[in-house]
């Protein structure tokens, strides 16, 4: 089966993406589901569940979050409360465990995008080694290097924050159903490969162009 495991919507601060559009890029594009992963909020993905099943859609929908620990970025899958942000990685972890999720390092090579870095010693179930909005891709490949070298499971996500672009990367995942239990039981157990395309550079430009404007607008007057 086909997911894309990092998927932001508008529940994130910097997507405009509308759940009906991800939903409709979702099937255009053959994926057998995909986890909304918003920043430091779950209320995005408990939404868009919530929209497969008003739908009748043959769609899994993994409810997740993005937590801002205090030295970057860990995707959390199956959980349905909010974790505090600026916690350490570690006590992110702990939080998370106790909610039952499965966790992620997000693109830890990717500093303009809050990576947050070395994972050794972390409790994780997998390692994101092919983020498809990734400029270069030095990033990845240093990902996947460390997650072979520390035999942990490698996945991919588009880390989508239009709607376009959800698929451009997803992970092949062998489960043994099409449940959110199913799967985050495969990804646990490594029945996961990587696969995809890197979002087109023009793309990327625009949004780190848009990125930056946002972070001068909130140091100069406190906008977002």
């Amino acid at each position: 089966m086909k997911f894309d495991l990092h998927v932001h919507s508008e529940h994130s601060r910097d997507s405009n993406s509308s759940h009906r559009d991800i939903i409709e890029t979702a099937r255009k594009r053959g994926l057998d589901g995909f986890a909304i992963c918003d920043h430091d909020t779950v209320e995005g993905g408990l939404a868009c569940a919530e929209k497969i099943m008003e739908l009748g859609l043959e769609i899994t929908v993994i409810p997740g979050v993005e937590v801002s620990s205090s030295k970057g970025h860990i995707l959390v899958l199956g959980v349905r409360e909010n974790i505090e942000p600026l916690l350490s990685p570690e006590e992110t972890i702990l939080k998370a465990r106790k909610l039952g999720g499965t966790v992620i390092i997000p693109h830890p090579f990717k500093r303009s995008s809050h990576g947050i870095g070395s994972f050794e010693g972390l409790d994780i179930d997998a390692v994101e080694v092919f983020n498809s909005r990734c400029l270069f891709n030095s990033a990845n490949r240093k990902a996947l290097e460390e997650a072979k070298r520390l035999g942990i499971p490698g996945v991919a996500g588009s880390d989508s924050h239009i709607p376009e672009m959800v698929g451009q990367a997803y992970t092949e995942i062998n489960a043994s159903g099409n449940t959110v239990k199913d799967v985050l039981r495969a990804i646990r157990e490594g029945k996961v490969a990587p696969a995809g395309k890197n979002t087109p550079t023009p793309i990327i430009l625009k949004q780190m162009s848009r990125s930056a404007k946002r972070k001068i607008n909130k140091k100069l007057f406190g906008k977002s």
